[in-house]
């Protein structure tokens, strides 16, 4: 490897203390095969499970690093930190442990199990803005006010090293791998995973994986400068960054083989997968390093590992993208159609696509509308079928019993 590790902002002997310092604190979490995805890899693919780590995600071990390596008089003037979420509940959780007072500033938008974990942890929670962005600027803003040391959460040299020891414990158990994959937002994880990973062995290919409504990193690392990003669009809330940080851009642009980008719709379905076929609830952002794999098996050489960086989901949230992860592998099949408005004509309808082998979700019918007839009902239809042919099928089945069914957005 070409590149001064030793001129990095973060080195394998941080991690290594980092670890030390939170064995005890922290969980080491398992690592779970999935057979599913070695299948479509041909070859072994493991599941990192910081979904399973105190407090919902691998935060915890950056922000304790974090908090434990501050003075006393530090501590005495409490912390504050901004998150959409994780962030928030690993600051709060360290700062319990450490008995720092803690304020955190989160989104308007902020997902409300989050929002009250972080409280039950003990720390005062402002809300405001509609971004990380506006947390991030108005938390700083409250340390200026009032001395309290800022918690960022990806941008400082001791969180990098906590993150770091994911990158430790999977070398340790999973020796042989060849690729790690790893959600990315402000890239404190990616780049913490790096410095532990490639300098033992750099022949391990790291990719980072990115929300494309939310990739800071593609543009930033063309420019060979961290870009700020004008918008974003993305359901993964944890991994919704704007801009990557100084220190791990520094390292992700040194040790890091490639950023990648996983859509919305890739999103939920491996989101749909892992509740699925592996039993774990992992959030948006969570799975975005199995989306990678989804997208383009081919692209990764086995044994691989990715990491699952949260499971801090808003149940009504997981509702709305498991629905959508199964109309992305096309289980859900949303139809509008119009029938007479006679007596029988739905029950008809219905016992037809009963025949047809489809579940009825959900039905709704309209007999207003400025495209109806004076004798005809519109009707929604939800179904949900056995995948893409028997979508295939069932709608076929509709239009040769004479229905004009046209697929629509659920």
């Amino acid at each position: 490897m070409s590149t001064d590790l030793a001129s990095l902002p973060v080195t394998l002997d941080d991690v290594q203390r980092a670890r030390a310092l939170i064995s005890g604190v922290v969980r080491a979490t398992p690592m779970e095969g999935s057979r599913m995805l070695s299948e479509q890899l041909g070859g072994p693919v493991s599941l990192k499970c910081e979904n399973l780590q105190r407090a919902g995600s691998f935060k915890i071990r950056g922000a304790y690093t974090r908090l434990h390596a501050m003075s006393p008089q530090e501590r005495a003037c409490g912390v504050v930190a901004a998150s959409a979420g994780n962030h928030a509940q690993g600051v709060a959780l360290a700062a319990q442990m450490l008995g720092v007072t803690a304020t955190v500033f989160m989104p308007d938008g902020a997902a409300l199990p989050k929002l009250a974990a972080t409280r039950a942890y003990g720390a005062q929670v402002e809300l405001g803005g509609e971004t990380l962005g506006d947390a991030i600027v108005r938390a700083q803003q409250f340390a200026r006010d009032t001395g309290a040391i800022f918690v960022h959460p990806f941008d400082h040299a001791d969180v990098l090293a906590g993150q770091g020891t994911v990158g430790l414990e999977i070398l340790e158990q999973r020796p042989d791998v060849k690729t790690v994959v790893v959600c990315t937002g402000g890239g404190g994880l990616l780049a913490g995973i790096a410095v532990a990973i490639k300098t033992v062995r750099p022949d391990v290919r790291i990719v980072g994986a990115q929300a494309a409504g939310a990739a800071a990193y593609p543009p930033s690392l063309a420019a060979r400068h961290p870009v700020t990003l004008d918008q974003m669009a993305t359901m993964a809330d944890g991994i919704a960054v704007p801009r990557p940080g100084d220190l791990p851009f520094r390292i992700v642009e040194a040790l890091v083989d490639e950023v990648v980008t996983v859509s919305e719709d890739t999103l939920s379905r491996a989101q749909l997968m892992l509740l699925e076929r592996a039993k774990l609830v992992v959030e948006p952002a969570g799975a975005a390093a199995v989306a990678a794999l989804m997208d383009a098996p081919e692209h990764y050489a086995a044994p691989v590992v990715a990491v699952l960086s949260g499971g801090n989901v808003d149940p009504l949230l997981l509702i709305r993208v498991l629905r959508q992860g199964m109309d992305a592998a096309g289980r859900y099949l949303a139809l509008r159609l119009s029938i007479r408005d006679t007596p029988g004509s739905l029950a008809q309808l219905l016992t037809l696509i009963g025949s047809l082998n489809a579940n009825v979700v959900e039905v709704e019918h309209r007999r207003t509308g400025p495209h109806l007839g004076l004798q005809d009902v519109e009707v929604d239809l939800e179904l949900e079928t056995r995948g893409p042919a028997h979508a295939h099928d069932v709608l076929a089945g509709l239009r040769d019993a004479g229905y004009a069914a046209a697929r629509r957005h659920s």
